[in-house]
């Protein structure tokens, strides 16, 4: 029993990973043009902006099990193979890849949008908004994302197992429920959930690290927008004060 724990296992760990990266490697472009072409955003196109959150939605919107039978030709054209850990791949990863999008938006939405302006009025362009202001600041939930997405996907791995893929999912179909082997069943329930448990309490050690830095990166950036005020520059309505003045009332010596 333990070499098919192991070997199933890390058959788990091959597609989630590798369907992971695809996911942010083309997640996180998509979910900045949700973005940069809303309304009011960097980039502006309501009509560029309309397709690609059709075409998000329509990707979100299909069950993952329909989604496999509908990519088998495109999965064989790509790997040469509908099953196994390899052909469960690219299913996983183009379900992953529009869900990942949506929370790339929602996690770059809620950055202050104060800093934009000021990073704009300081001459900086649509990348360095992006790539010093946007990406930083939404750093934290950026790694919440991939988090959830991970758990996402574990989840998924295992109804592509039940259907040729692979790994633990297709552990406990072929062996726990078809054999009648309850025993291996359950262990295979444990290891997905103190799978689960692992990425997340990771997921959110990470999280409140860049939370930290991230408000202290923020407060600097703020400081660092305010223009300082030199010492011998007088205000409106005052006389200039120099360093060395005294104060302008003084106690008086009675003879």
């Amino acid at each position: 029993m333990r070499p098919l724990l192991y070997n199933n296992s890390l058959d788990t760990l091959f597609m989630v990973w590798w369907a992971t990266f695809y996911a942010v490697v083309a997640g996180v472009p998509l979910g900045l043009l949700l973005i940069l072409t809303d309304r009011g955003g960097l980039l502006q196109n309501v009509v560029v902006n309309k397709v690609v959150g059709a075409i998000v939605n329509i990707g979100r919107s299909f069950p993952f099990l329909i989604l496999m039978v509908v990519l088998i030709p495109f999965t064989r054209f790509l790997v040469s193979t509908s099953i196994g850990p390899s052909g469960a791949v690219v299913p996983l990863a183009i379900a992953a890849i529009p869900f990942f999008a949506r929370l790339v938006e929602a996690a770059v939405r809620e950055v202050d949008h104060g800093l934009v302006e000021a990073v704009q009025s300081m001459g900086g362009g649509t990348w360095t908004v992006v790539f010093k202001v946007l990406l930083p600041q939404a750093l934290p939930a950026l790694v919440a994302a991939v988090t959830t997405t991970v758990i996402t996907l574990i989840g998924y791995s295992a109804i592509a197992g039940a259907v040729g893929g692979g790994g633990l999912g297709n552990l406990a179909y072929t062996y726990g429920f078809q054999q009648y082997e309850t025993r291996l069943m359950v262990v295979t329930v444990v290891l997905l959930i103190l799978l689960v448990t692992l990425v997340q309490l990771l997921g959110d050690l990470v999280v409140k690290r860049l939370a930290g830095r991230g408000s202290r990166s923020s407060a600097s950036v703020r400081v660092g927008l305010r223009r300082p005020r030199t010492a011998g520059a007088p205000q409106a309505g005052q006389a200039p004060v120099t360093a060395t003045e005294e104060p302008a009332t003084a106690l008086t010596k009675t003879p």
